[in-house]
This record gives structure tokens, C-alpha cells and sequence, in this order.
């Protein structure tokens, strides 16, 4: 029991950390790219796409959330998820495609 108590505390630390250290270098120009061929279908992801083909929220307002988190969101990214494509990206893209969405929440639309 005890060595399962101190386990997670320590993943979720290391995870944590490799995250920011990635986000540190990350890049929101790419995250840009990626979210043009990969969201841009759902989501407005772009400060000049007009429209998108679902009621996916914006990316600009996903960054205006309260409580939004780069790291976060790189995480969430990693996996898939049910109404997500599997993007399978790597934990530099996943980085970088969460600045370029914190990028559009301090700008706007």
C-alpha cells in the first residue's frame, strides 16, 4: 500500500515535468501546422478560417478557458480520445500544438 501512495506522486511529477521542459522548447509556429491538417475539420483553429464542420470549440477559446494549461492540454493530446482522430503525435508536436492554442487565447480569433 505504501509503495502504491508514493508511486503516483512521482509519476505524475515526472510526467509533469517532462511535459514543461518540452513546452519550454516548444514551438507555436509548428503547433500551427499540425493544428491546420489535424483540427482545423472540427475546430476554428486559425485566426482566418471562417467555419468549421462541427460544434468543436474554437481554439482561441479553449485558451481563454479558465484554468487552461499548456502542459495540460499536451497531455490530454497524447492519447486518444472518442471524438478525436488518433493523431498519435509525439510529445513535441503535442507541445507544440498546446502553445499554438495558448498562443490564440492571448490574441484572439
Amino acid at each position: 500500500m505504501i509503495i502504491r501512495s508514493t508511486w503516483w506522486p512521482i509519476c505524475a511529477t515526472s510526467i509533469a515535468l517532462c511535459l514543461t521542459t518540452v513546452s519550454a522548447r516548444s514551438d507555436a509556429d509548428d503547433g500551427e501546422k499540425l493544428a491546420r491538417r489535424w483540427c482545423a475539420s472540427c475546430h476554428l483553429a486559425a485566426p482566418d478560417q471562417r467555419q468549421a464542420s462541427t460544434d468543436a470549440p474554437p481554439f482561441a477559446t479553449i485558451g481563454r478557458m479558465p484554468g487552461f494549461s499548456r502542459e495540460k492540454l499536451a497531455f490530454f493530446l497524447l492519447a486518444p480520445h472518442p471524438k478525436m482522430p488518433d493523431m498519435s503525435l509525439s510529445r513535441s508536436e503535442a507541445a507544440d500544438l498546446a502553445d499554438y492554442i495558448a498562443k490564440l487565447g492571448r490574441t484572439g480569433p
